[in-house]
Parts: structure tokens; C-alpha cells; sequence
């Protein structure tokens, strides 16, 4: 990976619980955020003291590198939300100037998090579909806005192999959202994606949480069982 591909965005441990559907006793177990980037759920958990480690590629930069990409990437991102507004729900966020405020506020936490969770080991590099952890590791791995949102990038074997490599170190598996980025459509990779997800033996709901930024992206794949 190199830094000039990154394009980072934020999301706070509020937007997360809300999300996933996280509850207490979610939150006590150990989490894995996959393709977590520069969220802030691992820095805003671990205050808390709970046990959360987050995985990303862009993990391998220091953080005035990935500091600089933010305030170079940051104008782009606000140009998308403003040209697509019509497509998200606004009544939480407000505006895309509030918006951009409160994913600021995330990557500043993450930031101030970085370099000392790097060094205690809950910032790891690593990328789908690969993951640098034993098996069982996790008892809940989270995986926001990568798999499904960005399909046009990336084949249906891909979104196979990394939800069933995230099966493999975790108990349970939750993906949101299933929609494509902008588009408003389901994922085209989901459906096939789940019938192989069954055919190694796991148990599979689409469940309805209370989040919905993106019109419609108001679901997230919940992957059990212990597979083949």
C-alpha cells in the first residue's frame, strides 16, 4: 500500500454501537475492528477499558504521515457528501459541515490514540483477506464500510474469503453496511457471499439496526457458527 492510495474517514465509537448493534456484553468480550483506519471505537473502548484491537494497512504509516493524508484527503470527502446529499439522512448529522466536524473529532481521537496503541499492540497492520491472528483470538469482529461499500473494487471471492478468514479468528462476524457506496443497491457480491458462507457450515442473519446515514443502509450481515 502506498499512503497517496488512503483515503481516510472517521467514524466515532457512538456511530459504532449503533451500528452493530453492540451491547454490554458485546463490549466486554474481544472485539476486532477490521479495516479499522483512523475510527476512533479502538481509542474511545479502550478508555473504557475494554478490550478492542483494531487491524488496517494504513497502520504500517506514522502518524504525522497519516495526519498529512487526512488534511489532504479531508476537502475531497467533503466535496462527496455535499455532492451526493440527497442520497443520506441528515437529521442527526445536520449538514456536511457538521458532518466533517464530527469525523474530524473521530480521527483526532484516533490520532492522539495511535502512537501508544501502536506500541502496546491494539493497532495492527494487517489486511484482508489475510489476518496476522490465531484462530479464536476474538470473540466479535466489526468490519465498517470496506466489505460490500466498495464492491466495484473488489470480486466476490474477495468479500468470501475475507468474511470466512474473519470467521476463522472470531466467534461472530458482523458487516455493515450491505449497500454499495452512493449507489443505494444492495451489494452484488451479497448474495452469492452468503451462500457460500453457508455452504462452510455458518449461520448467517441480516439484521436491522437502528443506524441509518446512507438512505436504506440500515442492515449489517451477522456471520456465526463454527464452520468448515
Amino acid at each position: 500500500m502506498e499512503l497517496k492510495e488512503v483515503v481516510p474517514w472517521g467514524r466515532l465509537a457512538s456511530e459504532y454501537i449503533r451500528m452493530f448493534a453492540l451491547t454490554p456484553q458485546d463490549m466486554n468480550g474481544r472485539i476486532l475492528d477490521c479495516a479499522g483506519g483512523p475510527s476512533s471505537f479502538t481509542a474511545e473502548m479502550t478508555r473504557q477499558r475494554k478490550s478492542v484491537v483494531s487491524c488496517d494497512p494504513v497502520y504500517q504509516f506514522m502518524t504525522e504521515e497519516i495526519r498529512t493524508r487526512i488534511d489532504e484527503t479531508y476537502p475531497r470527502m467533503m466535496a462527496l457528501n455535499e455532492t451526493n446529499r440527497g442520497r443520506f439522512r441528515w437529521e442527526e448529522f445536520g449538514s456536511p459541515t457538521q458532518l466533517g466536524q464530527m469525523r474530524m473529532r473521530a480521527m483526532g481521537l484516533f490520532l492522539e490514540d495511535f502512537p501508544e496503541g501502536k506500541a502496546q499492540g491494539r493497532y495492527v497492520v494487517g489486511e484482508l483477506p489475510c489476518l496476522p491472528f490465531s484462530a479464536g483470538s476474538f470473540d466479535l469482529a466489526l468490519c465498517s464500510h470496506f466489505l460490500f461499500t466498495y464492491s466495484e473494487l473488489f470480486s466476490t471471492e474477495f468479500h468470501a474469503e475475507s468474511i470466512l478468514e474473519m470467521t476463522r479468528i472470531a466467534v461472530e462476524v458482523r458487516v455493515f453496511p450491505l449497500l454499495t457506496a452512493f449507489s443505494g443497491e444492495l451489494s452484488p457480491h451479497l448474495s452469492v457471499v452468503m451462500d457460500t458462507l453457508r455452504n462452510h457450515g455458518h449461520d448467517l442473519e441480516v439484521r436491522e439496526v437502528e443506524y441509518e446515514f446512507q438512505k436504506g443502509a440500515n442492515k449489517m450481515l451477522v456471520v456465526s457458527g463454527k464452520g468448515s
